[in-house]
């Protein structure tokens, strides 16, 4: 069992279906769990849904329907679409459960123990559509000189007892752990945005609601408290412990707590790198070692929104495009930590350049090459000083480039140090010629046709990360032994020797990546 490696996304707010962004952070989750996998690590990936809090509630009133019933069918899309874009994840959590109840209640005791807990009375600005409170220094003008939330969202004038957490108390020890650990918070534009906001100085933060009665109920000596709720952010964050099974000692809990990484968006970076450190430090646990903020996904540019029209359905793209050619261009396409946007056309244009016509007519023209010239067998050769070039360029991009900038979670960086390596062995077939070699050298030819074999082996075990099934089925057609299928396997060829023994041959290609085509009437 290698390393242990942990890492959770935010947990996404089923008050609608699942966007874009949503598919955006699980696919980014899946390529790095799946990559660590295949580096040697024992990675967990853990999601889930939020369901807590006066969003849920006043959309289930505003339904007609309990906010139970409500969160009981939205959660089963955010569980569909992970299956329909094949994030493999350990755990989903849905902060409805038992389980999580207690893990919330469990750290608000320590942190009532700890003496960072007191009531009193809260009167401010608050989000309902953000579950943020905002300081008025904080707030924006909108239409009308309406009041805005600095994410755009209306704020409303909040009157009510409250429990309150000493966060006041926390700012040096917080500016301390951020110049201490310096990958706390990614990339560095968030964290110099944090610290900015921590040197400002911290308010106390009220933690408890009651003008609504769905969450988790504030603990006491003599049971629950009735008339409190937990504020959302404090039942939410806690779900990173509960699905390690804390606070019973598990063995989840001992080997992977702390989490390694926690992959968010940028809007609510500030919960998870101000709250969430200062609640656990309360409780006596340690921090998770990263927190990374990604950028948003425009359509065309445009931030998404029901009015403009452009909300899109991540799964009307991956049954029009392909999960593979998605997951793909998503990852490829935007600098990760960066905003990045989309479009059918830019969509189509970047996975046929990259996918079929190059990654794709490699694999195709070399297995058919083997299939139709040698019988599907190529028997065992020494490489030449030009086999040994490309080789050496391949493995280079596969065993270094790519795990080096994937590990940095620079995936831009990686894939196109990969994508070199496909142009590189394209070259070498244009060169070598082994259609020519056939009728000249039909030793040559096999020789060629086997340092291709050998490239395209270990360029489609480096992206699989990225296009799971598809380089599974290449690697399927190759005869590699599903234990032989990762980064830590790269270089070795006993499983090859062992194929030849057995005189097992290559079948007949099937496509990998076909061209996309683009209707211009509905693009």
């Amino acid at each position: 069992m290698g390393e242990p490696y942990y890492l959770t996304t935010a947990i996404s707010y089923p008050n609608g279906r699942p966007h874009i962004g949503h598919a955006y952070e699980a696919i980014a989750a899946d390529t790095i769990v799946r990559f660590m996998r295949s580096i040697g690590r024992d990675a967990r990936l853990q999601t889930g849904t939020d369901e807590h809090g006066l969003k849920m509630a006043q959309k289930a009133r505003e339904l007609g329907v309990t906010p139970i019933e409500l969160a009981d069918e939205m959660a089963q899309h955010f569980k569909d679409m992970c299956a329909a874009l094949h994030i493999e994840h350990d755990v989903f959590i849905r902060t409805s459960e038992p389980r999580h109840h207690t893990a919330s209640k469990e750290l608000w005791r320590r942190m009532e123990a700890n003496g960072d807990l007191y009531l009193d009375r809260y009167e401010g600005w608050y989000s309902v559509r953000d579950e943020a409170y905002y300081d008025e220094s904080e707030l924006v003008a909108g239409e009308g000189g309406a009041k805005l939330s600095p994410q755009g969202t209306p704020v409303e004038w909040t009157v009510e007892e409250s429990w309150f957490f000493r966060l006041s108390n926390y700012a040096d020890r917080l500016l301390a752990h951020y110049a201490e650990n310096p990958d706390f918070i990614r990339p560095e534009t968030r964290r110099n945005e944090i610290a900015r906001f921590v040197e400002g100085g911290l308010r106390d933060l009220s933690v408890s609601r009651t003008s609504f009665d769905w969450g988790v109920k504030v603990p006491t000596a003599d049971g629950d408290d009735d008339a409190h709720v937990m504020y959302v952010w404090v039942d939410a964050l806690t779900n990173y412990l509960t699905g390690l099974g804390w606070p019973d000692d598990t063995e989840e809990f001992r080997r992977f707590w702390p989490a390694d990484l926690h992959l968010i968006g940028k809007d609510i970076v500030r919960f998870h790198t101000v709250y969430w450190p200062a609640f656990l430090m309360s409780s006596g646990l340690p921090l998770p070692r990263s927190v990374f903020g990604h950028g948003f996904l425009l359509n065309r540019g445009q931030k998404e929104s029901k009015s403009l029209g452009n909300v899109t359905d991540p799964l009307d793209l991956a049954a029009r495009f392909g999960v593979d050619p998605l997951r793909y261009f998503l990852m490829r396409e935007v600098v990760f930590g960066q905003d990045g946007s989309y479009s059918p056309e830019a969509i189509a244009t970047r996975c046929n350049a990259e996918l079929a016509n190059s990654y794709g007519n490699l694999v195709q023209r070399t297995l058919s090459m083997i299939f139709k010239n040698c019988g599907g067998e190529l028997g065992l050769f020494a490489s030449t000083d030009a086999d040994d070039t490309l080789l050496a360029t391949v493995a280079a991009a596969t065993r270094d480039d790519l795990p080096r900038e994937f590990a940095a979670l620079n995936f831009t960086a990686g894939i196109d140090a990969w994508m070199r390596a496909v142009f590189a062995c394209n070259a070498y077939v244009d060169e070598q010629a082994p259609w020519a070699l056939r009728k000249t050298d039909p030793e040559r030819m096999r020789a060629v046709l086997y340092t291709l074999f050998m490239a395209i082996r270990d360029l489609t075990i480096a992206i699989a990360p990225v296009v799971p099934s598809t380089a599974h089925k290449v690697l399927d057609q190759l005869g590699i032994p599903v234990d032989q299928r990762h980064i830590a396997n790269l270089g070795q060829a006993d499983w090859y020797m062992a194929r030849v023994a057995t005189g097992e041959p290559l079948g007949a290609p099937v496509p990998a990546f076909p061209r996309i085509e683009i209707d211009a009437e509905v693009a």
